[in-house]
């Protein structure tokens, strides 16, 4: 099994289990009210990571490695999610990856800085229906890694 992650408040996600050839994706909103603390986004994280593990056990993780954002808050919340998930792999021995943005990019559309309609396209050409671009990275990322480019 492989999980593909774009990580951030909206969190793309895909999975492909290679023996059934079964492909799944979806975006999980880690976003946190007024009313919640500053960890809670992170606990959420982690819980969705063990649910996801104990339904179909997780082999390998790929996730976009994000090098530079538009805002501090970003850049915080991608440290926190990357924290937790690079913990989670190494609390259950799961190898993990970071494919920086622009090869992912260049992967699935030819353009190394492919908008996100773009990104999107590709992946309902590939037969899926992403609810979001975060989806569609994800599926990218995972279709990216099933054909061993990344």
């Amino acid at each position: 099994m492989i999980l593909a992650i774009d990580l951030g408040t909206k969190l793309g996600w895909a999975l492909h289990d290679a023996t059934s050839e079964l492909t799944i994706s979806g975006t999980e909103h880690l976003k946190v009210d007024r009313y919640s603390g500053g960890g809670m986004r992170y606990l959420r994280f982690k819980k969705w990571l063990s649910e996801v593990h104990a339904g179909m056990p997780v082999k390998e993780i790929v996730f976009e490695e994000v090098r530079r954002h538009s805002g501090n808050d970003a850049a915080h919340v991608y440290g926190g999610l990357l924290a937790v998930l690079t913990a989670f792999g190494e609390e259950h021995s799961i190898p993990y990856q970071g494919v920086p943005v622009g090869k992912i990019k260049k992967y699935w559309t030819g353009t190394g800085n492919a908008n996100k309609d773009l990104m999107m396209l590709e992946a309902r050409k590939r037969g899926h229906a992403p609810g979001d671009d975060n989806e569609a990275d994800a599926l990218a990322m995972l279709y990216g890694r099933i054909e061993g480019k990344f």
